[in-house]
């Protein structure tokens, strides 16, 4: 399985532990940035690439860190097919996958600490979709209201 993932300056080094660790485990990780936390970089471009990665194909699911966990979700909610929310616990971490199809795993670089990211990462990844009607239903209800807001 391919995993984007990507990051601001702010959660450069979360990012890093969260490639290595998904490299550990035996995943393909298509790392989309940014390679220093020293110059600048703006969260939406972050959330853009992994989005991007997972709509064409390139990635089955991403990892977003910025300073707070909040701006790349914000933004990265912003594609259509994208499904990412900030997890800190381990339960949100796999509940997003198993009852609301979550596909992009987000993080706080200045919130949590390298152990932490790590099992959540974990807990994100083992999680499959539970198919069970009420959460087919719900996510249903969502992509519905996706389709009538992009259209207008």
């Amino acid at each position: 399985m391919v995993i984007a993932v990507a990051a601001d300056h702010a959660g450069y080094e979360v990012k890093e532990v969260v490639a290595d660790h998904l490299r550990s485990e035996g995943y393909e990780v298509l790392d989309l940035g940014v390679d220093t936390a020293d110059v600048p970089s703006d969260y939406p471009d972050a959330a853009a690439a992994v989005a991007q990665a997972i709509r064409t194909g390139e990635a089955e699911r991403g990892v977003l860190v910025c300073g707070s966990g909040v701006g790349v979700s914000v933004a990265a909610n912003k594609f259509p097919g994208i499904r990412a929310a900030i997890c800190h616990d381990t339960y949100s971490a796999h509940q997003g996958v198993e009852h609301d199809q979550m596909n992009v795993l987000v993080l706080g670089g200045r919130i949590i600490g390298a152990a932490l990211a790590r099992e959540l990462v974990d807990a994100f990844m083992a999680a499959e979709f539970s198919g069970e009607e009420r959460h087919v239903r719900r996510v249903d209800k969502v992509l519905a209201i996706e389709r009538e807001q992009m259209t207008g």
